[in-house]
């Protein structure tokens, strides 16, 4: 057979053989990358971005869990780092996240950063506002005047200032921040704290975000920071959809699933 006539009887024979393969391999492709890629983010109408505010003690990095689980559901995630040397700066911070945001955004805050969603909550692009284990204050109180409600906090007896900066010392952060994790575990984030301004919280806010906001807050009934009374007297107050969980202080570390599955309520807007 003539060489030419060869190949060409040859090409006709495995041009079947090569579409079917290459079809496969483009399908296997295709499905690779949706397999990979997040989840879409929300379509109906709700929000798609959530700003997180650490608390004091801990930095952004205490999102970790929760951040991936809200970026693999198809949130814009951002996470604040505060500066902790004023509920100004703090505010400011938080404000240059939101500015970043391309439409409606749920505001998070843990703790300290309670305080800061309240007074940076009035921003529009604000839906919604959720509250881990936090301060929520009302306009111009002071912590000291909400805390003297209740009794103290056995953690707050380990609460150090030195040269006009705060932070906890190791055995009271592990027995009382994050008494609910490993000690090792909680040992490096006792280590990795960042110091706080001393006077960071007689800071005065001038701004009730959640009396115009809807808001939710997870309760944490181990918390030996903030009292679980204190937690949902604050809650009560601000009206907000509160849930339970069993956890420490380090709410956002421990129970990452339930915290996210708050945030995605929140940016839904079920209530």
């Amino acid at each position: 057979m003539n060489p030419h006539h060869f190949f060409f009887f040859l090409s006709r024979r495995l041009r079947p053989c090569v579409a079917f393969l290459t079809l496969v391999f483009t399908f296997a492709t295709v499905a690779t990358s949706i397999l990979a890629a997040p989840e879409p983010a929300p379509t109906d109408g709700s929000a798609r971005n959530v700003v997180l505010v650490h608390g004091a003690f801990v930095d952004g990095s205490s999102y970790a869990g929760v951040i991936a689980i809200l970026q693999k559901a198809g949130y814009h995630v951002t996470a604040v780092q505060n500066p902790l040397t004023s509920l100004e700066d703090d505010v400011a911070a938080t404000r240059r996240a939101l500015a970043l945001q391309d439409g409606p955004t749920v505001l998070v805050g843990h703790s300290w950063g309670g305080v800061v969603i309240s007074e940076a909550g009035n921003d529009p692009k604000v839906v919604g506002l959720v509250f881990l284990a936090a301060l929520v204050p009302d306009v111009g109180e002071l912590f000291s005047e909400i805390a003297q409600r209740f009794p103290a906090a056995p953690g707050s007896a380990h609460i150090q200032s030195r040269n006009g900066y705060a932070r906890m010392d190791q055995d009271g952060f592990v027995a009382n921040f994050a008494q609910d994790l490993p000690a090792d575990q909680a040992r490096v984030l006792a280590a990795v704290q960042g110091p706080i301004d001393a006077t960071l919280f007689t800071h005065k806010t001038t701004v009730a975000a959640w009396k115009d906001k809807p808001s939710w807050y997870a309760v944490a009934t181990q918390d030996r920071m903030l009292l679980p009374e204190m937690q949902r007297y604050l809650a009560t107050r601000a009206k907000a959809q509160i849930v339970e969980l069993d956890t420490s202080h380090a709410c956002t570390l421990t129970r990452p699933a339930e915290v996210a599955k708050l945030i995605e309520a929140a940016a839904h807007g079920t209530r």
